[in-house]
């Protein structure tokens, strides 16, 4: 690929296949970004999205790789180089959790599961990034948004409390981790949407726990994945210029 064929924005959307991957690769396709959507598994949901981007009139695709993994990692933003350009952007979305439970009831191959997808994936991710972007190898800047949770604020007692645990973990690494590559031209901020309609609730066992508890919160209801790509995109955008090592929590008041 020429380099004058290139784009200025270049983004990755790990686990952008549903939620609200989804939603911020559609929004950033709509504002001029091609668009890495990666999966790890739900190939028909991720190639809808870069369907419905390039229906518009955008770039991107779709890039199959397991990022709790070195070689998936390297997969996914050695492609990134060869198809899209030199990258921009990286929103660190991936991420899981499982049934609801107490802390007494967990095991090591649950927590190894939570620790993989949620601090492992988003630690190499965001590392191939900096190589990419920081102006230390040689790159033009660029920046990372990672996706964390209001759970890492409220502990999730008797549900999820590995699950919050492992987004405090992105909590410490999104500081410490601007505080590294400020003066290297990197941004580095966090979303923490708060009780979000989308499919993860069903992986805790009770899919209508939005409906159930949405009318509780202090806006009186759960919020939309439209809702966090817009928080999402304005951390990565110009707008937010002079922000780095910043949380906006996007939870309804929670």
């Amino acid at each position: 690929m020429a380099q004058d064929d290139v784009l200025d924005d270049v983004l990755v959307v790990t686990g952008g296949g549903r939620g609200i991957g989804a939603a911020t690769a559609l929004l950033a396709a709509g504002r001029g970004y091609r668009v890495a959507v990666n999966y790890r598994s739900d190939r028909t949901s991720a190639e809808a999205v870069v369907d419905r981007i390039r229906a518009a009139g955008g770039t991107a695709l779709a890039v199959r790789a397991d990022v709790s993994h070195t070689a998936g990692v390297a997969e996914l933003f050695d492609t990134v180089d060869r198809e899209l350009g030199v990258l921009t952007a990286l929103v660190n979305n991936a991420g899981t959790l499982e049934k609801q439970c107490r802390l007494d009831e967990l095991d090591e191959d649950r927590l190894n599961r939570i620790w993989a997808a949620n601090i492992t994936g988003p630690f190499l991710c965001a590392a191939a990034a900096v190589r990419r972007m920081s102006t230390r190898y040689g790159g033009r800047g660029g920046a990372i948004v990672n996706v964390g949770s209001a759970a890492s604020r409220l502990g999730s007692p008797n549900e999820y409390v590995d699950y919050a645990a492992s987004k405090g973990a992105l909590d410490s690494m999104t500081t410490g981790l601007s505080l590294e590559v400020a003066a290297e031209g990197i941004r580095v901020n966090a979303v923490r949407p708060g009780l979000i309609h989308t499919g993860i609730h069903a992986l805790g066992g009770e899919p209508g726990r939005v409906d159930r508890v949405g009318p509780n919160l202090p806006m009186g209801r759960g919020g939309q994945p439209e809702e966090i790509a817009e928080a999402i995109l304005y951390l990565l955008s110009p707008a937010a210029s002079y922000i780095t090592g910043a949380f906006l929590d996007a939870a309804g008041g929670r």
